[in-house]
Protein backbone atom coordinates (compact mmCIF):
# COMPACT_ATOMS: atom_id res chain seq x y z
CA UNK A 1 0.00 0.00 0.00
CA UNK A 2 1.62 3.26 -0.76
CA UNK A 3 1.36 6.48 2.00
CA UNK A 4 -1.34 8.00 -0.27
CA UNK A 5 -3.69 4.87 -0.37
CA UNK A 6 -2.82 4.31 3.37
CA UNK A 7 -3.99 8.24 4.22
CA UNK A 8 -7.10 7.61 2.16
CA UNK A 9 -7.64 4.63 3.99
CA UNK A 10 -7.72 6.42 7.14
CA UNK A 11 -9.91 9.42 6.21
CA UNK A 12 -12.34 6.71 5.31
CA UNK A 13 -12.06 4.77 8.63
CA UNK A 14 -12.31 8.31 10.18
CA UNK A 15 -15.36 9.50 8.16
CA UNK A 16 -16.74 5.76 8.67
CA UNK A 17 -16.94 5.77 12.53
CA UNK A 18 -18.12 9.93 13.03
CA UNK A 19 -21.05 8.26 10.93
CA UNK A 20 -21.23 5.37 13.47
CA UNK A 21 -21.45 7.63 16.17
CA UNK A 22 -24.07 9.42 14.25
CA UNK A 23 -26.13 6.44 14.05
CA UNK A 24 -25.78 5.29 17.78
CA UNK A 25 -26.91 9.23 19.34
CA UNK A 26 -29.81 8.83 16.75
CA UNK A 27 -31.87 6.64 19.39
CA UNK A 28 -32.21 10.03 21.74
CA UNK A 29 -34.21 12.42 22.01
CA UNK A 30 -32.63 15.38 20.61
CA UNK A 31 -31.92 17.28 24.20
CA UNK A 32 -29.97 14.14 25.04
CA UNK A 33 -28.75 13.88 21.49
CA UNK A 34 -27.04 17.02 21.48
CA UNK A 35 -25.61 16.93 25.12
CA UNK A 36 -24.12 13.33 24.26
CA UNK A 37 -22.32 14.26 20.89
CA UNK A 38 -19.89 16.80 22.78
CA UNK A 39 -18.87 13.30 24.46
CA UNK A 40 -18.15 11.19 21.19
CA UNK A 41 -15.66 11.51 18.84
CA UNK A 42 -13.09 9.84 16.40
CA UNK A 43 -9.83 11.02 17.06
CA UNK A 44 -7.74 12.39 13.63
CA UNK A 45 -3.76 12.00 13.67
CA UNK A 46 -2.11 15.49 14.39
CA UNK A 47 -4.45 16.73 16.58
CA UNK A 48 -3.97 18.16 20.16
CA UNK A 49 -6.69 16.73 21.77
CA UNK A 50 -9.37 13.82 21.40
CA UNK A 51 -12.02 16.69 20.43
CA UNK A 52 -14.29 15.54 23.36
CA UNK A 53 -16.05 17.13 25.90
CA UNK A 54 -15.37 15.95 30.31
CA UNK A 55 -16.46 16.22 33.57
CA UNK A 56 -19.85 17.24 32.59
CA UNK A 57 -22.74 16.15 34.99
CA UNK A 58 -24.22 12.81 33.32
CA UNK A 59 -27.29 12.59 31.10
CA UNK A 60 -30.41 12.58 33.73
CA UNK A 61 -31.84 8.88 33.31
CA UNK A 62 -28.67 6.95 31.41
CA UNK A 63 -27.05 4.62 32.67
CA UNK A 64 -23.30 5.87 33.52
CA UNK A 65 -20.33 4.03 35.15
CA UNK A 66 -19.07 6.98 37.48
CA UNK A 67 -19.09 6.81 40.95
CA UNK A 68 -19.53 9.66 43.85
CA UNK A 69 -17.31 12.13 45.00
CA UNK A 70 -17.47 9.78 48.77
CA UNK A 71 -16.40 6.63 46.24
CA UNK A 72 -13.45 8.89 45.19
CA UNK A 73 -12.19 9.85 48.81
CA UNK A 74 -13.00 7.19 50.67
CA UNK A 75 -12.82 4.13 48.43
CA UNK A 76 -9.71 5.40 46.30
CA UNK A 77 -7.55 8.29 48.46
CA UNK A 78 -8.22 7.52 51.82
CA UNK A 79 -8.89 3.94 52.20
CA UNK A 80 -6.07 2.15 51.31
CA UNK A 81 -4.10 3.68 54.49
CA UNK A 82 -4.24 0.96 55.97
CA UNK A 83 -3.20 1.59 60.12
CA UNK A 84 -5.53 4.93 59.99
CA UNK A 85 -9.72 3.77 60.71
CA UNK A 86 -11.76 4.93 57.67
CA UNK A 87 -15.32 6.25 58.95
CA UNK A 88 -18.48 5.85 56.81
CA UNK A 89 -20.29 8.84 58.28
CA UNK A 90 -23.81 8.28 57.53
CA UNK A 91 -25.81 5.70 56.63
CA UNK A 92 -24.53 2.33 56.46
CA UNK A 93 -25.78 1.60 52.45
CA UNK A 94 -22.44 3.72 51.62
CA UNK A 95 -20.05 2.26 53.66
CA UNK A 96 -21.21 -1.50 53.03
CA UNK A 97 -20.72 -1.34 49.19
CA UNK A 98 -17.55 0.75 49.37
CA UNK A 99 -16.01 -2.34 51.75
CA UNK A 100 -13.21 -3.82 50.66
CA UNK A 101 -13.97 -4.01 46.97
CA UNK A 102 -10.79 -2.88 45.11
CA UNK A 103 -8.34 -5.59 46.36
CA UNK A 104 -6.07 -2.99 48.71
CA UNK A 105 -3.76 -4.82 49.65
CA UNK A 106 -1.50 -4.28 52.90
CA UNK A 107 0.87 -5.87 55.34
CA UNK A 108 -0.22 -6.05 58.96
CA UNK A 109 -2.31 -7.38 61.00
CA UNK A 110 -5.93 -6.92 60.50
CA UNK A 111 -7.81 -5.24 63.43
CA UNK A 112 -4.67 -4.67 65.65
CA UNK A 113 -2.72 -2.51 63.40
CA UNK A 114 -4.30 -2.63 59.80
CA UNK A 115 -7.50 -1.86 59.25
CA UNK A 116 -8.27 -1.65 55.51
CA UNK A 117 -10.61 -4.36 55.02
CA UNK A 118 -12.44 -3.81 58.21
CA UNK A 119 -15.84 -1.78 57.62
CA UNK A 120 -16.19 1.26 60.33
CA UNK A 121 -19.74 2.87 59.94
CA UNK A 122 -21.90 6.02 62.13
CA UNK A 123 -25.19 3.92 60.62
CA UNK A 124 -27.00 6.72 61.06
CA UNK A 125 -30.89 6.55 61.71
CA UNK A 126 -33.78 8.89 61.08
CA UNK A 127 -33.10 10.07 64.71
CA UNK A 128 -29.81 11.22 63.65
CA UNK A 129 -30.97 12.90 60.69
CA UNK A 130 -33.19 15.02 62.92
CA UNK A 131 -31.08 15.87 65.68
CA UNK A 132 -27.77 15.43 63.97
CA UNK A 133 -25.06 13.06 64.86
CA UNK A 134 -22.16 15.36 66.27
CA UNK A 135 -22.52 13.35 69.20
CA UNK A 136 -22.62 9.75 68.10
CA UNK A 137 -19.73 10.64 66.03
CA UNK A 138 -17.50 11.93 68.74
CA UNK A 139 -18.83 8.39 70.87
CA UNK A 140 -17.45 6.39 67.77
CA UNK A 141 -14.50 7.93 67.81
CA UNK A 142 -14.14 7.17 71.31
CA UNK A 143 -14.85 3.25 71.24
CA UNK A 144 -12.45 3.12 68.17
CA UNK A 145 -9.64 4.64 70.66
CA UNK A 146 -10.71 2.10 73.18
CA UNK A 147 -11.17 -0.94 70.91
CA UNK A 148 -8.03 -0.43 68.41
CA UNK A 149 -5.49 1.51 70.21
CA UNK A 150 -2.82 1.12 67.80
CA UNK A 151 -4.58 3.03 64.73
CA UNK A 152 -2.59 5.87 63.85
CA UNK A 153 -5.48 7.91 62.72
CA UNK A 154 -9.16 8.36 61.57
CA UNK A 155 -10.34 9.68 58.76
CA UNK A 156 -14.23 11.45 58.56
CA UNK A 157 -15.93 10.62 55.33
CA UNK A 158 -19.02 12.42 55.37
CA UNK A 159 -21.67 10.93 53.12
CA UNK A 160 -24.69 12.82 51.76
CA UNK A 161 -26.91 13.50 55.02
CA UNK A 162 -23.90 14.96 56.26
CA UNK A 163 -23.63 18.15 54.37
CA UNK A 164 -27.98 18.27 54.10
CA UNK A 165 -28.14 18.67 57.76
CA UNK A 166 -25.46 20.73 58.58
CA UNK A 167 -23.17 19.13 61.01
CA UNK A 168 -19.81 20.39 62.15
CA UNK A 169 -17.45 17.78 61.67
CA UNK A 170 -14.88 19.80 61.73
CA UNK A 171 -15.39 20.83 65.19
CA UNK A 172 -15.93 17.05 66.17
CA UNK A 173 -12.36 16.38 64.59
CA UNK A 174 -10.62 19.15 65.73
CA UNK A 175 -11.85 18.34 69.53
CA UNK A 176 -11.70 14.27 69.01
CA UNK A 177 -8.06 14.79 67.49
CA UNK A 178 -6.78 16.47 70.91
CA UNK A 179 -8.33 14.33 73.05
CA UNK A 180 -6.78 10.91 71.71
CA UNK A 181 -3.21 12.89 69.99
CA UNK A 182 -3.26 11.74 66.44
CA UNK A 183 -4.96 13.02 63.60
CA UNK A 184 -8.67 12.92 63.16
CA UNK A 185 -9.40 14.31 59.63
CA UNK A 186 -12.98 15.47 58.10
CA UNK A 187 -13.46 15.10 54.27
CA UNK A 188 -16.30 16.74 53.17
CA UNK A 189 -16.48 14.04 50.59
CA UNK A 190 -20.96 13.82 50.04
CA UNK A 191 -21.59 12.28 47.19
CA UNK A 192 -24.22 15.00 45.81
CA UNK A 193 -20.93 17.16 45.47
CA UNK A 194 -19.34 17.48 41.71
CA UNK A 195 -20.51 15.56 39.02
CA UNK A 196 -18.32 11.89 39.75
CA UNK A 197 -15.39 10.49 42.08
CA UNK A 198 -13.27 13.28 40.24
CA UNK A 199 -13.90 15.68 43.20
CA UNK A 200 -13.75 13.06 45.64
CA UNK A 201 -10.17 12.63 44.74
CA UNK A 202 -10.20 16.60 44.93
CA UNK A 203 -11.35 16.76 48.05
CA UNK A 204 -9.25 13.86 49.69
CA UNK A 205 -6.42 15.79 48.25
CA UNK A 206 -6.99 18.57 50.15
CA UNK A 207 -7.61 17.40 53.38
CA UNK A 208 -4.23 15.54 52.85
CA UNK A 209 -1.96 18.79 52.41
CA UNK A 210 -4.25 20.48 55.04
CA UNK A 211 -3.58 17.67 57.74
CA UNK A 212 -0.49 16.25 56.88
CA UNK A 213 1.65 18.90 55.69
CA UNK A 214 2.04 20.51 59.00
CA UNK A 215 2.83 17.89 60.05
CA UNK A 216 5.73 17.03 58.37
CA UNK A 217 6.93 20.92 58.87
CA UNK A 218 6.61 20.53 62.77
CA UNK A 219 8.52 16.96 62.67
CA UNK A 220 10.83 18.50 60.23
CA UNK A 221 11.45 21.53 62.83
CA UNK A 222 11.79 19.34 65.49
CA UNK A 223 13.74 16.66 64.03
CA UNK A 224 11.66 14.10 64.72
CA UNK A 225 10.98 12.58 60.80
CA UNK A 226 10.96 8.76 61.23
CA UNK A 227 13.03 8.63 58.30
CA UNK A 228 16.87 10.45 57.68
CA UNK A 229 16.34 12.34 54.22
CA UNK A 230 18.54 10.66 51.75
CA UNK A 231 19.46 11.64 48.00
CA UNK A 232 17.68 8.79 46.40
CA UNK A 233 14.31 9.13 47.79
CA UNK A 234 10.97 8.92 46.14
CA UNK A 235 7.15 9.11 47.60
CA UNK A 236 5.16 6.54 44.84
CA UNK A 237 1.84 8.58 44.19
CA UNK A 238 -1.87 7.63 42.96
CA UNK A 239 -0.54 4.04 43.52
CA UNK A 240 -4.07 1.66 45.52
CA UNK A 241 -1.84 -1.35 45.43
CA UNK A 242 -4.50 -3.06 44.05
CA UNK A 243 -3.40 -6.69 43.67
CA UNK A 244 -0.14 -6.05 44.66
CA UNK A 245 0.57 -3.43 42.10
CA UNK A 246 2.56 -0.78 44.07
CA UNK A 247 4.59 -3.55 45.13
CA UNK A 248 5.19 -4.36 41.80
CA UNK A 249 6.53 -0.90 41.07
CA UNK A 250 8.14 -0.41 44.22
CA UNK A 251 10.44 -3.76 43.68
CA UNK A 252 11.74 -2.12 40.59
CA UNK A 253 12.39 1.36 42.04
CA UNK A 254 14.20 -0.50 44.97
CA UNK A 255 16.60 -2.77 42.06
CA UNK A 256 17.23 0.84 40.55
CA UNK A 257 18.80 1.95 43.99
CA UNK A 258 15.99 4.32 44.52
CA UNK A 259 14.40 4.30 48.51
CA UNK A 260 10.59 4.71 48.37
CA UNK A 261 9.53 6.28 51.93
CA UNK A 262 6.12 7.04 51.04
CA UNK A 263 3.03 5.26 49.07
CA UNK A 264 0.36 7.27 48.66
CA UNK A 265 -1.87 5.33 49.73
CA UNK A 266 -2.06 1.57 48.72
CA UNK A 267 -0.64 0.00 51.67
CA UNK A 268 0.40 3.53 53.39
CA UNK A 269 0.81 4.41 56.88
CA UNK A 270 0.71 7.67 58.12
CA UNK A 271 4.33 7.74 58.83
CA UNK A 272 4.59 7.52 55.38
CA UNK A 273 1.49 10.43 54.73
CA UNK A 274 4.12 12.48 56.70
CA UNK A 275 7.21 11.82 55.50
CA UNK A 276 6.62 11.97 51.72
CA UNK A 277 7.69 15.80 51.46
CA UNK A 278 10.69 14.92 52.60
CA UNK A 279 11.24 12.96 49.12
CA UNK A 280 13.13 14.18 45.96
CA UNK A 281 10.85 13.08 43.32
CA UNK A 282 7.59 12.28 43.10
CA UNK A 283 6.27 9.64 41.21
CA UNK A 284 2.89 9.74 39.92
CA UNK A 285 1.05 6.43 38.84
CA UNK A 286 -2.68 7.77 39.05
CA UNK A 287 -2.27 11.45 37.44
CA UNK A 288 -6.60 12.09 37.97
CA UNK A 289 -6.82 11.22 41.27
CA UNK A 290 -3.68 12.09 42.97
CA UNK A 291 -2.15 15.37 40.70
CA UNK A 292 -3.47 18.13 43.24
CA UNK A 293 -1.48 16.85 46.28
CA UNK A 294 2.07 16.74 43.56
CA UNK A 295 0.74 20.51 42.27
CA UNK A 296 0.49 21.28 46.24
CA UNK A 297 3.92 19.54 47.07
CA UNK A 298 5.59 20.80 44.07
CA UNK A 299 3.85 24.78 45.34
CA UNK A 300 4.82 24.48 49.51
CA UNK A 301 8.08 22.58 49.16
CA UNK A 302 9.55 23.07 45.42
CA UNK A 303 9.67 18.87 44.51
CA UNK A 304 9.18 17.83 41.34
CA UNK A 305 6.86 15.48 40.23
CA UNK A 306 6.47 12.96 37.40
CA UNK A 307 3.69 10.68 35.85
CA UNK A 308 5.31 7.26 34.68
CA UNK A 309 3.65 4.00 33.23
CA UNK A 310 4.60 0.61 34.56
CA UNK A 311 2.21 -0.98 31.86
CA UNK A 312 4.32 -3.04 28.88
CA UNK A 313 7.55 -3.43 28.88
CA UNK A 314 8.44 -0.83 26.22
CA UNK A 315 6.48 1.76 28.56
CA UNK A 316 8.05 -0.18 31.43
CA UNK A 317 11.70 0.72 30.10
CA UNK A 318 11.03 4.04 29.08
CA UNK A 319 9.73 5.38 32.32
CA UNK A 320 12.38 3.27 33.92
CA UNK A 321 14.90 5.53 32.30
CA UNK A 322 13.26 8.55 32.03
CA UNK A 323 12.68 8.26 36.02
CA UNK A 324 16.55 7.82 36.35
CA UNK A 325 17.48 10.78 33.90
CA UNK A 326 16.29 12.40 37.58
CA UNK A 327 19.36 10.74 39.44
CA UNK A 328 23.18 10.75 39.00
CA UNK A 329 25.21 7.90 36.84
CA UNK A 330 24.93 5.56 39.60
CA UNK A 331 20.98 4.90 38.79
CA UNK A 332 21.12 5.74 35.61
CA UNK A 333 23.44 2.56 35.08
CA UNK A 334 20.79 0.40 37.91
CA UNK A 335 18.62 0.97 35.35
CA UNK A 336 20.15 -0.15 32.59
CA UNK A 337 20.99 -3.55 34.74
CA UNK A 338 17.38 -4.01 36.03
CA UNK A 339 16.15 -3.53 32.26
CA UNK A 340 18.43 -6.17 31.33
CA UNK A 341 17.05 -8.34 33.88
CA UNK A 342 13.68 -8.49 33.41
CA UNK A 343 13.72 -8.01 29.25
CA UNK A 344 14.48 -11.82 29.06
CA UNK A 345 11.35 -11.70 30.83
CA UNK A 346 9.22 -9.90 28.70
CA UNK A 347 10.17 -11.47 25.69
CA UNK A 348 9.54 -14.87 26.49
CA UNK A 349 5.82 -13.74 27.33
CA UNK A 350 5.90 -11.70 24.03
CA UNK A 351 7.26 -15.01 22.05
CA UNK A 352 4.38 -16.62 23.76
CA UNK A 353 1.60 -14.79 22.83
CA UNK A 354 2.33 -12.41 20.32
CA UNK A 355 2.24 -14.86 17.24
CA UNK A 356 -1.38 -15.49 18.22
CA UNK A 357 -2.24 -12.39 19.02
CA UNK A 358 -1.12 -10.17 16.32
CA UNK A 359 -4.14 -7.94 14.83
CA UNK A 360 -6.76 -8.61 17.57
CA UNK A 361 -9.04 -5.48 18.65
CA UNK A 362 -9.66 -4.12 21.85
CA UNK A 363 -12.31 -1.35 23.14
CA UNK A 364 -11.24 0.21 26.54
CA UNK A 365 -13.64 1.80 28.91
CA UNK A 366 -12.27 2.58 32.24
CA UNK A 367 -11.76 5.19 35.06
CA UNK A 368 -8.07 6.76 36.15
CA UNK A 369 -5.13 5.89 33.84
CA UNK A 370 -5.92 2.68 31.91
CA UNK A 371 -7.69 4.13 29.13
CA UNK A 372 -4.29 5.33 27.68
CA UNK A 373 -1.55 3.66 29.79
CA UNK A 374 -2.64 0.19 29.09
CA UNK A 375 -2.81 0.84 25.47
CA UNK A 376 1.18 0.11 24.87
CA UNK A 377 0.65 -3.00 27.09
CA UNK A 378 -1.89 -4.33 24.17
CA UNK A 379 0.15 -3.01 21.29
CA UNK A 380 3.46 -4.96 22.69
CA UNK A 381 1.20 -7.70 22.51
CA UNK A 382 -0.07 -7.24 18.89
CA UNK A 383 -3.61 -6.47 20.12
CA UNK A 384 -4.92 -2.86 18.38
CA UNK A 385 -6.99 -0.39 20.47
CA UNK A 386 -9.77 0.65 18.43
CA UNK A 387 -11.90 2.82 21.07
CA UNK A 388 -11.45 4.08 24.43
CA UNK A 389 -12.57 6.24 26.72
CA UNK A 390 -12.94 7.50 30.72
CA UNK A 391 -15.34 7.38 33.10
CA UNK A 392 -14.64 10.58 34.96
CA UNK A 393 -11.68 12.48 33.11
CA UNK A 394 -10.62 16.24 32.63
CA UNK A 395 -9.86 17.65 29.48
CA UNK A 396 -5.78 17.30 30.28
CA UNK A 397 -6.40 13.33 30.56
CA UNK A 398 -7.51 13.55 27.19
CA UNK A 399 -4.79 15.97 25.67
CA UNK A 400 -2.54 13.35 27.43
CA UNK A 401 -4.16 10.44 25.49
CA UNK A 402 -3.74 11.64 21.99
CA UNK A 403 0.25 10.54 22.16
CA UNK A 404 -0.81 6.78 22.79
CA UNK A 405 -3.44 6.87 19.97
CA UNK A 406 -4.14 5.95 16.53
CA UNK A 407 -6.02 7.78 14.20
CA UNK A 408 -9.69 6.82 13.81
CA UNK A 409 -9.95 5.25 17.20
CA UNK A 410 -13.03 6.06 18.97
CA UNK A 411 -13.08 8.23 22.00
CA UNK A 412 -16.07 8.26 24.21
CA UNK A 413 -16.39 10.37 27.85
CA UNK A 414 -18.76 8.67 30.49
CA UNK A 415 -19.89 6.38 27.52
CA UNK A 416 -23.29 5.34 28.48
CA UNK A 417 -24.63 1.53 28.67
CA UNK A 418 -26.22 1.56 25.78
CA UNK A 419 -23.91 3.70 23.54
CA UNK A 420 -20.75 1.26 24.69
CA UNK A 421 -23.23 -1.23 23.63
CA UNK A 422 -23.85 -0.27 20.33
CA UNK A 423 -19.99 0.59 19.60
CA UNK A 424 -19.18 -2.78 20.06
CA UNK A 425 -21.79 -4.70 17.95
CA UNK A 426 -20.61 -2.36 15.21
CA UNK A 427 -17.32 -2.61 15.62
CA UNK A 428 -16.78 -6.31 17.07
CA UNK A 429 -13.29 -6.23 19.09
CA UNK A 430 -11.94 -9.67 20.37
CA UNK A 431 -11.49 -8.51 23.87
CA UNK A 432 -13.57 -5.67 25.96
CA UNK A 433 -11.46 -4.21 28.78
CA UNK A 434 -13.40 -2.46 31.32
CA UNK A 435 -15.05 -2.36 34.88
CA UNK A 436 -16.92 -4.80 36.73
CA UNK A 437 -20.42 -2.77 35.86
CA UNK A 438 -19.59 -3.49 32.11
CA UNK A 439 -18.66 -6.78 32.82
CA UNK A 440 -21.41 -9.26 32.91
CA UNK A 441 -23.08 -7.23 29.65
CA UNK A 442 -20.34 -8.29 27.38
CA UNK A 443 -19.35 -11.92 29.23
CA UNK A 444 -23.27 -12.57 28.06
CA UNK A 445 -22.75 -11.40 24.47
CA UNK A 446 -20.04 -14.28 24.35
CA UNK A 447 -17.29 -11.72 24.51
CA UNK A 448 -13.85 -12.17 26.37
CA UNK A 449 -13.85 -9.74 28.95
CA UNK A 450 -10.55 -8.54 31.33
CA UNK A 451 -11.89 -6.42 34.19
CA UNK A 452 -9.36 -3.75 34.34
CA UNK A 453 -9.78 -2.37 37.62
CA UNK A 454 -9.19 -5.11 39.80
CA UNK A 455 -7.50 -7.08 37.24
CA UNK A 456 -10.34 -10.01 37.49
CA UNK A 457 -8.92 -10.86 40.79
CA UNK A 458 -5.20 -11.96 39.95
CA UNK A 459 -2.12 -10.74 39.76
CA UNK A 460 -0.60 -7.52 39.99
CA UNK A 461 -0.77 -4.91 36.37
CA UNK A 462 2.85 -5.74 35.91
CA UNK A 463 1.64 -9.43 35.09
CA UNK A 464 -0.29 -7.90 32.87
CA UNK A 465 0.61 -9.03 29.45
CA UNK A 466 0.25 -12.76 30.19
CA UNK A 467 -3.21 -12.28 31.83
CA UNK A 468 -4.64 -10.57 28.31
CA UNK A 469 -2.78 -13.41 26.42
CA UNK A 470 -3.79 -16.59 28.21
CA UNK A 471 -7.88 -14.81 28.90
CA UNK A 472 -8.07 -14.27 25.14
CA UNK A 473 -6.84 -17.34 23.82
CA UNK A 474 -8.91 -19.27 26.55
CA UNK A 475 -12.39 -17.24 25.08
Amino acid sequence: MTYTEGKNNAENKVEEHKELIKEVLSAYPEKSRKKREKHLNVHEDGKADCGVKSNIKSVPGVMTARGCAYAGSKGVVWGPIKDMIHISHGPVGCGYWSWSGRRNYYIGKTGVDSFGTMHFTSDFQERDIVFGGDKKLTKIIEEIEELFPLNRGISVQSECPIGLIGDDIEAVAKKASKQINKPVVPVRCEGFRGVSQSLGHHIANDALRDHMFPRFDKAKKENTLSIEPGPYDVALIGDYNIGGDAWASRMILEEMGLRVVAQWSGDGTVNELVNGPASKLVLIHCYRSMNYICRSLEESYGMPWMEFNFFGPNKIAASIREIASRFDEKIQENAEKVIAKYTPVMNAVLEKYRPRLEGKTVMLYVGGLRPRHVVPAFEDLGIKVIGTGYEFAHNDDYKRTTSYIDGATIIYDDVTAFEFEEFVKHMKPDLIASGIKEKYVFQKMALPFRQMHSWDYSDSAIALQSQIGQYILKE
